[in-house]
């Protein structure tokens, strides 16, 4: 009796017509087939030399993740050095607006130089390098918030601080000229053409010629050129109605329209117009009345 017997592996596809005695042979044989079509194909060597790759691979990433979390670590270290150097800037700033401030006899609760940021929250235990990020994405926001505050409340300060400059600078203070003395009065006096009684609307400073004519106080020029009886005339307008003019001048060393500083010169000391000698006819006019320039010449720095 004959069996016919149908086998499929990967490998092979076979048909096996064998006797009955004869099976068991056939099944050893088959069996041992399997196995060894079952075996892998690469020798123990081979499978070392793999597992020997794979593990120099990992290896070297760990190596590269090594030198990452170095690099990091010194950036983050860079980080935090250059966020300490803020916040001593901050303090700095808080420093300087507070002496602003209390120079400028303001009111210091209008500004919070003196006063600590608001900061607060849970404590959190978790470990620091596991949120070392958020944290200093949090400081920089709060910084960058600080600065802002710090920014606009100097802006604030500067502007009054000017204001205050300004009002200082247009104050009416000293004499027109840099050497030289009083040589006529405001007043009734003798005119110097006519010998007759005559009002003197300013004062007389009297000097070499070619010395330098001085703003008394900062604005803006009015006029600047010749004028009948003054000679070569500057006059400024300083605000308020306050207006000074400075004649008899030799050169004027600016035009109409022109922002001058207290001190700042104007002109060059001469003898032109009605004069006898050189000299600064000086003139102090408010609300378009002169007055007597004497109390604005000896008036006390504020």
């Amino acid at each position: 009796m004959k069996l016919t017997l149908l086998f499929k592996s990967n490998k092979a596809r076979f048909v096996l017509n064998i006797d009955k005695p004869k099976l068991l042979v056939a099944l050893l044989a088959i069996c041992g087939f399997f196995f060894v079509s079952g075996r892998s194909t690469h020798s123990p060597d081979e499978n070392i030399a793999r597992i020997q790759y794979a593990k120099a691979g990992l290896e070297q990433q760990a190596n590269e993740v090594n030198l990452l979390k170095s690099s990091t670590e010194q950036r983050l270290t860079g980080v935090m050095l250059k966020l300490a150097d803020m916040q001593s800037q901050i303090q700095r700033l808080d420093v300087l607006g507070s002496r602003l401030v209390e120079r400028a006899n303001l009111n210091p609760e209008e500004f919070s130089f003196n006063q600590i940021p608001s900061m607060g929250g849970p404590l959190d235990s978790s470990p620091v390098d596991i949120q070392v990020q958020d944290v200093l994405l949090s400081q920089m926001t709060s910084m960058l918030e600080t600065i802002q505050s710090k920014t606009q409340e100097l802006t604030a300060l500067e502007s009054i601080m000017l204001s205050h400059h300004i009002e200082q600078e247009r104050r009416l203070e000293g004499k027109p000229i840099s050497s030289g003395w009083l040589s006529s009065y405001y007043g009734i006096r003798k005119d110097p053409f006519s010998g007759l009684p005559a009002m003197h609307k300013g004062l007389d400073f009297a000097g070499k010629e070619g010395e330098p004519v001085l703003a008394t106080g900062a604005g803006i020029i009015t006029w600047s050129g010749a004028r009948y009886g003054y000679g070569n005339l500057v006059e400024i307008d300083h605000g308020d109605g306050l207006v000074t003019r400075y004649g008899h001048n030799k050169e004027l060393n600016v035009k109409i329209g022109d922002v001058v500083t207290k001190g700042q010169s104007i002109a060059v000391m001469g003898n032109t117009g009605r004069s006898t000698g050189a000299h600064v006819h000086y003139e102090v006019i408010r609300k378009g009345k002169q007055q007597d320039p004497l109390p604005y010449v000896y008036r006390k720095s504020s």
